[in-house]
């Protein structure tokens, strides 16, 4: 602790230990390529929002483009955050007001609901994967200020298209290291006890179009169909880097440690690498194509 003199005032502040490291959180989604590659943070609590939204448009079978029309609107209404407040009776991710028919409060506060609510109305809307986000985004929402929207297309695009697993590679999260755990005897359904978490929410976002089952590797999950022989298609690499990528995103709520799929993974204590290589012995185990390896705290990460 340190007393340091401010404004006339003695004021405390903690002192970091010079063998202590200031991790500031965050998760970035990239897009283009060269001079025409750009980075978009978010706060981990927006990215696991940002997943959320995008899942539930592939459970529902919509398009990419449902999904970047869905997270420019909540960013541009929320900053992509839960809140319980905003202009007059506004709440949560859409700021979706009870009075104007959009839910309870306490409903319109479940995310879940909330990103369903949005996609009822926005599936009604003619031609939304083509038309403007800003015509389309303001016959959902009505909003005072329909241009703003248009503002966060390009974040909501780089999000969604990781998310979706059309851009492969694309999301890594800044974290704090999760604190040291043993391990854990799995329960009688093959999961270990951290793990269970993250299959609940995976169930809870995506639904069942995407099969979930406890991972080789101990604390962890094995997300979709490994393909081990023959080419690999493209909805099938999507489905692996959807996965991954949702898993990433998720990583500072489920204490998640390394993904990996197609071949590649990302580790949260090795932040700086992004997704490396994984050595062809073992990919099948630790990152197949078709699929994730969702390790948690308490697994064995090599």
């Amino acid at each position: 602790m340190l007393a340091v003199l401010a404004g006339g005032a003695w004021v405390a502040v903690n002192q970091v230990a010079p063998s202590s490291t200031v991790v500031v959180e965050r998760c970035t989604a990239v897009s283009g390529e060269g001079a025409q590659r750009t980075e978009y943070d978010l706060a981990p609590d927006q990215a696991a929002n940002a997943a959320l939204i995008t899942a539930i448009t592939q459970q529902r079978g919509m398009p990419a483009r449902a999904a970047t029309i869905a997270l420019a609107t909540a960013v541009q209404e929320s900053k992509l955050r839960n809140i319980a407040y905003g202009d007059r009776d506004s709440l949560g991710l859409f700021q979706q007001r009870p009075s104007q028919g959009w839910g309870t409060p306490e409903q319109i506060q479940d995310p879940v609901y909330s990103t369903n609510a949005f996609l009822d109305v926005l599936i009604k809307v003619d031609g939304y994967a083509d038309e403007p986000i800003t015509e389309v985004a303001q016959r959902v929402q009505r909003s005072a200020f329909p241009d703003a929207y248009a503002d966060h297309e390009p974040e909501g695009r780089a999000y969604a298209s990781a998310l979706t697993g059309y851009s492969p590679a694309a999301l890594t999260c800044r974290l704090r290291p999760v604190p040291d755990s043993s391990a854990e005897a799995a329960a009688a359904d093959g999961y270990w006890p951290r793990t269970q978490p993250l299959v609940d929410a995976f169930a809870r976002e995506r639904g069942t179009r995407v099969a979930i089952a406890p991972a080789d590797e101990g604390a962890g999950a094995l997300i979709g169909a490994p393909v081990s022989r023959g080419a690999v298609e493209d909805a099938q690499r999507r489905t692996g880097w959807s996965a991954a990528q949702w898993a990433v995103a998720h990583a500072a709520d489920f204490q998640v440690v390394a993904v990996g799929t197609d071949g590649k993974q990302w580790r949260r204590d090795r932040p700086d690498d992004g997704w490396v290589d994984v050595p062809e012995a073992d990919r099948a185990r630790l990152a197949p194509a078709g699929a994730a390896v969702v390790l948690v705290a308490g697994g064995r990460v090599e």
